[in-house]
């Protein structure tokens, strides 16, 4: 027990991957250019009621006129070097695809590709049991998976909901007028940079993990609320990015409020002085030309509006007279930085930052 131990402290899960968390995404730029083929699903299998057409959180497949399938699956390499929290975190961004979709998780399938004759197996079995703590605290079985011996450390869950089809919540289906809500401070990019950099304080890690491994919980409560239009995360392509798919789904424009926006302590003079992510260029790179920042705004803001985040918060969009409940929900769930950010605007598929 004392050698296990040993191994799981001395073990530098970051060293052994060229990227982490969510960061690990394909540039969206790139990932359209792959998909710009794929058939329209919907025409050939009439109950596939989410695919692939608008950048979706999850896939939905109708059962009946009460229960549909959520199916997703999220995997990525290490964000931290411990290795329960990376499968502590690995989980929980998984399965929030399920909630953003106003989904229940019913069960999941671990994922596992690791450097089987570099990484001690004591160290495996670690990650394997934080992606079951999470799914036990979601109340559902690891009931599965699959495992490859490959050359950097990858964890991940296959997952799989239900939601009732009247409360299904898509990511393309916001209104004009709508406020848009997002539940979680950001910054998390920047953060796993510093960590990785080894220049991240005791007291601001615990805050990666903690908002890192929190639950979207609220996202079926919210998807039963009329006023609720639509609904994402914000994980990898970073709030901009999120965003403009939100935009481009509903044919809208959005207006984002920079002083609304909340952010993990430090992140703002992290993003000042220079440290952010690869991945937030290559964000900016893929949709930077839909993207109008006020001249005022500091020089860094297109950092952070980029950073990359993993397992987010929940983006939604809803009537303005509904904004109270959701606030309720969220602050009721444990996200007590829920607030409005801006709002769906009648133009071109665009958002505007001031």
């Amino acid at each position: 027990m004392m050698n296990d131990l040993t191994e799981i402290r001395s073990t530098k899960l970051t060293s052994l991957a060229h990227g982490g968390g969510c960061g690990c995404k394909i540039a969206p730029g790139v990932l359209a250019t792959l998909l710009q083929r794929a058939t329209p699903l919907a025409r050939v299998f009439p109950d596939l009621l989410v695919g692939t057409e608008t950048s979706d959180d999850a896939a939905v497949y109708r059962i009946n006129d009460q229960q549909a399938i959520v199916a997703t699956t999220d995997f990525f390499m290490p964000i931290v070097d411990d290795p329960f929290e990376f499968g502590r975190i690995a989980a929980t961004n998984a399965l929030s695809d399920i909630y953003a979709m106003g989904g229940t998780p019913i069960l999941a399938l671990a994922l596992v590709g690791m450097p089987i004759n570099v990484l001690p197996h004591a160290v495996i079995a670690r990650i394997l049991e934080g992606g079951e703590a999470v799914c036990a605290d979601a109340g559902i079985p690891v009931a599965g998976g699959h495992s490859i011996d490959s050359v950097e450390p990858i964890y991940g869950l296959a997952a799989l909901g239900l939601v009732d089809p009247r409360r299904l919540k898509r990511n393309s289906t916001a209104r004009a007028g709508d406020k848009l809500i997002l539940g979680k401070r950001l910054g998390v990019g920047i953060l796993s940079a510093a960590l990785k950099k080894g220049v991240l304080d005791d007291a601001t890690y615990r805050a990666l993990i903690a908002t890192t491994t929190q639950l979207n919980r609220p996202g079926p409560a919210l998807a039963a609320l009329d006023g609720v239009h639509a609904m994402t995360d914000v994980t990898g392509f970073g709030l901009l990015g999120h965003a403009l798919e939100m935009c481009r789904g509903a044919q809208l424009g959005a207006q984002l409020d920079y002083a609304a926006l909340r952010w993990l302590d430090g992140v703002p003079e992290r993003a000042e002085a220079g440290h952010f992510t690869g991945a937030s260029t290559r964000n900016w790179a893929s949709y930077g030309s839909s993207i109008d920042l006020s001249a005022t705004l500091p020089s860094h803001a297109q950092h952070l509006l980029t950073d990359p985040q993993t397992s987010g918060g929940l983006l939604v969009a809803c009537a303005p007279e509904t904004v109270g409940r959701v606030l309720d929900l969220f602050n009721e769930g444990g996200f007590v930085d829920a607030a409005v950010i801006g709002e769906m605007i009648t133009s071109a598929a665009r958002i505007a930052v001031n």
